[in-house]
């Protein structure tokens, strides 16, 4: 057996993975071995091993076993489509997550969790903001470049701080409309409210 034979053994403890999933793996197709010895044991080549490191990568993504095996029949096709996917799944699971968050400390009438909840609230990033010296005209050219750069984070980061969707909307539009120099009805209430 050459250096660059694997067993299932060797492999598994290279990637920290169990026996029992290699097993799996090639039960469902997705990482078969090479060879075989005389008396049926695997082995696996460092082409087997570089595909492992690429399921790796994805299912420490959290894409789907079944997704990752489709990209690899493909060849690697249909990968960014696949990771994008996964990406927006994320948004929406973490939005759902900071909404569970927001319940259970109104659920238990206790504003002071917040504190707990690894995110900041509206009113603690304004004073962040007004800490580090910016007054309103300069909170509202944050949002106005944050909305054309990266409209979808300004989006999800307007969520993160338990703003309602209605005013979301509000914010989002007139910093459209002013990055694009629009002219827009005054700006939108952007310091903390209670």
């Amino acid at each position: 057996m050459t250096s660059s034979i694997l067993t299932v053994g060797r492999l598994a403890r290279r990637f920290g993975l169990s026996r029992s999933t290699l097993l799996y793996y090639d039960s469902i197709g997705l990482l078969r071995p090479s060879s075989r010895s005389r008396s049926n044991y695997r082995h696996y080549s460092e082409e087997d091993g570089e595909r492992l490191a690429q399921v790796c990568r994805l299912r420490s993504a959290g894409v789907p076993l079944a997704d990752i095996r489709r990209i690899l029949e493909s060849r690697g096709g249909g990968v960014a489509a696949v990771l994008e996917r996964r990406l927006a799944e994320l948004n929406r699971e973490m939005s759902r997550l900071r909404g569970q968050q927001e319940v259970i400390v109104r659920l238990l009438k206790r504003p002071s969790l917040r504190r707990r909840v690894r995110a900041l609230d509206r009113q603690q990033w304004v004073a962040l903001l007004r800490a580090a010296g910016l007054d309103e005209d300069g909170m509202q050219a944050w949002h106005r470049e944050f909305e054309r750069l990266s409209p979808e984070a300004h989006q999800d980061f307007l969520e993160s701080l338990g703003i309602p969707a209605a005013e979301i909307g509000r914010i989002r539009t007139w910093s459209r409309r002013r990055a694009t120099g629009g002219g827009a009805t005054g700006p939108p209430r952007l310091p903390a409210r209670s």
